[in-house]
């Protein structure tokens, strides 16, 4: 970070759980890459997962999740986080842009205070409709029940 930041290079943050990779999380990533130099994606644990979403979640394993993550040319780091929320990532990284889905309500960004009191911005990207983990995992059920 050090490093990135001497180089006056424009850190981007995101997070989520990122389970059963879909094109809205890639269409997302791009976005979020875009709004500066370098990406860092926040990744919640498994254990963070299952509080956020519940038992039987995530379908994939977090190495799994990071391991898929980290092969998309945009994305330039993932961080795994055990926490439900990645406010103690975002202290820590300092990012010059916070990027969520526009799905989020501004003042439920976590970290938005922080990273604007620091000078950075927040960055709300427009989710794509229909494409989530929740509509595919619909799907493979709704085709196992035929």
């Amino acid at each position: 970070m050090a490093e990135l930041k001497k180089r006056r290079k424009k850190i981007v943050f995101t997070n989520g759980c990122f389970d059963l990779l879909h094109v809205g999380h890639t269409r997302y990533l791009r976005r979020a890459r875009e709004a500066g130099d370098f990406l860092i994606v926040g990744l919640n644990s498994d254990s963070s997962v299952r509080k956020i979403k519940g038992p039987g979640r995530p379908i994939l394993p977090g190495g799994e999740r990071a391991e898929l993550l980290s092969a998309l040319e945009f994305v330039d780091a993932v961080v795994m986080f055990p926490e439900p929320t990645p406010i103690r990532l975002i202290e820590l990284l300092k990012p010059d842009v916070l990027v969520k889905g526009a799905d989020w309500p501004s003042d439920r960004i976590v970290g938005a205070d922080l990273v604007k009191s620091s000078g950075g911005r927040v960055r709300r990207i427009p989710v794509v409709k229909g494409k989530s983990t929740s509509e595919v995992i619909k799907k493979i059920q709704k085709c196992r029940s035929r």
